[in-house]
């Protein structure tokens, strides 16, 4: 009988407990913080400056070495 109490907490209690726990941290956590929407901003920026010298490097092969894209 004093082995069942331990037994009822681990299987029954703990993982009800884990689960609960889980689902407070999910509702919390819904949403990105100003932090990570100035992260992301910033990133997308970079992005999208990247794409454009990309393009302008390609424009600048395409112009002085027509066959560079047979190399690749």
């Amino acid at each position: 009988m004093s082995d069942l109490i331990p037994i009822l907490l681990i299987t029954v209690c703990a993982p009800i407990w884990i689960v609960f726990h889980y689902i407070a941290k999910i509702k919390t956590s819904k949403g990105l913080s100003p932090e990570d929407e100035q992260m992301l901003s910033e990133v997308w920026e970079n992005s999208r400056k990247m794409q454009d010298r990309i393009e302008t490097l390609e424009r600048i092969l395409d112009s002085q070495a027509p066959s560079w894209r047979r190399h690749s």
